[in-house]
């Protein structure tokens, strides 16, 4: 098993769907190839957000009652003999299908964007580094330590900056995996606060304004800066968080 066999088999993996000897190849590949542990654990942790009941939208109490109570009234109303239950149920299903459909053009379902879901996944992943004490693969507060270790690791090099004179010490940096690629994620600390900045190649190079969200006690905050995509997590509040981005990002 290589890591090209076991990235088209994640998504089979993560809902169960291999066999005994594929799931055991797998995991042995997983314990001897450390971005390949961290893709599938990402996946798995995707896989349990969408389960989240903040993305399913349950009926309203008292749709089916209504529902129920509307067709037996049309049912009295009718003239000549009552049709079996078989044949409202003929007419019924139909006409709940298109207004179903009718239902999802006029107003569809809404759920959490595409940046929205990133944010998760980054939340995710500052978490696991937290739980697993695996914060840094390469502990130093000295930028001119942790900006070599990147090269050759990384088929980009993220920008350091010290930030220790403005209450914003870097703890160290490690390697992450996000939206299918390698990143780097810097650590910086605030107080007993930790602050994950995950980093990768943006699509264009302009800039874009700060994006902030709270999602589960976590503060986020995402920028675009000189063809670099940021993303810095914590549970610091969200002014001191926006305050290490703002400097972060006029340094950078």
């Amino acid at each position: 098993m290589n890591c090209h066999d076991a990235s088209l088999l994640k998504h089979a993996w993560a809902d169960g769907e291999l066999d005994v000897v594929r799931t055991m190849d797998i995991e042995q590949h997983l314990e001897s190839c450390a971005a390949c542990a961290l893709a599938f654990e990402n996946v798995r942790a995707l896989k349990s957000a969408v389960k989240s009941d903040e993305l399913y939208f349950r009926a309203p109490a008292g749709l089916e009652r209504g529902i129920r109570a509307r067709l037996r009234l049309e049912r009295e109303r009718a003239p000549g003999p009552r049709p079996a239950w078989w044949q409202w149920l003929k007419f019924a299903v139909p006409t709940a299908g298109v207004a179903f459909a009718l239902g999802l053009l006029v107003f569809p379902l809404s759920g959490p964007s595409a940046e929205e879901r990133l944010g998760q996944e980054i939340t995710s992943s500052h978490v696991r580094s937290l739980m697993a004490e695996h914060k840094t693969d390469v502990a130093s507060s000295d930028r001119h330590t942790v900006k070599p270790w990147f090269n050759g690791k990384l088929d980009f090099a993220p920008p350091v900056i010290d930030l220790a004179e403005h209450g914003f010490p870097l703890v160290g940096g490690r390697l992450d995996y996000l939206q299918n690629r390698a990143v780097a994620a810097l650590v910086y600390q605030r107080h007993q606060h930790f602050i994950n900045l995950f980093i990768w190649p943006a699509a264009s190079e302009s800039a874009s304004p700060l994006w902030e969200r709270a999602w589960r006690g976590y503060n986020l905050v995402h920028w675009t800066r000189a063809g670099m995509t940021f993303w810095a997590v914590s549970d610091l509040n969200g002014a001191d968080l926006k305050q290490f981005a703002v400097l972060f990002s006029s340094g950078s």
